[in-house]
């Protein structure tokens, strides 16, 4: 699966729900305090984005 422009509409959500999916599972690693985050990658170890606890 990909999240690249190329893929078709429904890869790209199928992509995204098993990203979310394996980062929500492992969030109880995370003290989620500010300044914490981690990249974040597809199923080909390609990063495709970030996230982080703003101190907001």
């Amino acid at each position: 699966m990909t999240v690249d422009e190329d893929a078709s509409a429904a890869d790209r959500a199928g992509e995204l729900g098993r990203i979310v999916r394996y980062w929500g599972g492992n969030l109880h690693h995370c003290a989620l305090e500010p300044g914490d985050g981690s990249a974040v990658y597809d199923s080909r170890y390609q990063e495709v984005g970030a996230w982080r606890v703003d101190a907001s």
